[in-house]
């Protein structure tokens, strides 16, 4: 199961329950998690990050300032993933997990630092480029969290809007094609109302329309959000072959901490705008803290 939780209206404290552990009886606030949280940061050197990234970054943040009007959010991030790598940003609420993936797609005012994607004479500097630009130039693509599909369109007009930046709208329903031979679930239901799908075909639908445009960089905001656990399942295959089997470079948001970190080759603990603890999935499940904070135990 995922983790849930109920707030207080009267305290602000909120029960949660974890990630496939059973349920947690503490009763934890928001401020003692952050608080918390912020105890357990450790000073993270470059050469950890470089390292985690193999020494040879895709997608690269450097000492990056960013956030929504005048108001920062990220504080000197810097964060590296290798081509093919996966990468889980895990934290507690308001530490600048999505701000990341926003600042990476243009959707933050950026005071300072840079974003680079690419390798050798291909590696360009994205920082200050739109989000049409980012995805068309620069292979980056954003899946959003649920509910982003166009309910009243078909999921074959669906992909294709996944293609709108493409030169001609023929190579959209090309690459539309690709993806109904890649995905036999939804050419079964090309001519089916998006609006009807069960929402794990939602999720397939909104992954499906972002390989339109053919990207390198997926950024997966909360890819098991809303979902049964089936489908939490059969998202994070879907995840795990276009890392493994198509090279995609996968950086994501994920609030079912345990499931991210089983998935990814490398986590990020953010609080407060700022890198808290980095390391490989597996050793931030098997870190005490990080389960008692985050993972339900």
């Amino acid at each position: 199961m995922s983790e849930e939780t109920t707030e207080n209206p009267e305290t602000g404290e909120t029960r949660a329950s974890g990630y496939h552990m059973g349920d947690v009886d503490t009763v934890i606030s928001v401020e003692d998690v952050n608080e918390q949280a912020k105890a357990m940061a450790e000073t993270i050197p470059l050469s950890r990050i470089e390292a985690l990234a193999k020494n040879d970054p895709f997608l690269r943040i450097d000492k990056l300032n960013a956030g929504y009007g005048k108001m920062e959010i990220l504080h000197d991030l810097n964060l590296q993933v290798a081509k093919g790598q996966s990468l889980c940003l895990i934290g507690p609420n308001g530490a600048g997990k999505s701000t990341i993936l926003h600042s990476i797609f243009g959707f933050t005012n950026i005071f300072s630092g840079n974003i680079t994607v690419g390798e050798g004479d291909k590696k360009q500097d994205v920082t200050h480029l739109t989000s049409s630009e980012k995805l068309k130039r620069a292979g980056i693509a954003y899946i959003l969290q649920d509910k982003s599909v166009f309910p009243g369109m078909t999921v074959e007009e669906n992909l294709w809007m996944g293609g709108f930046l493409k030169d001609h709208p023929d190579q959209a329903k090309e690459a539309a094609e690709k993806v109904f031979q890649k995905y036999d679930r939804l050419a079964a239901r090309r001519g089916h109302a998006a609006g009807v799908l069960s929402g794990g075909e939602r999720r397939l639908l909104e992954i499906s329309r972002a390989l339109v445009m053919e990207p390198d960089v997926l950024l997966v905001d909360e890819p098991s959000i809303g979902l049964e656990p089936r489908f939490i399942d059969m998202v994070f295959e879907i995840l795990d072959d276009l890392q493994n089997n198509e090279g995609k470079t996968i950086l994501m948001v994920e609030q079912n901490a345990k499931k991210g970190l089983e998935f990814a080759d490398v986590g990020y603990v953010l609080v407060s705008g700022e890198l808290a603890i980095a390391g490989p999935g597996d050793e931030l499940l098997e870190n005490p803290d990080v389960g008692r904070l985050f993972l339900g135990g």
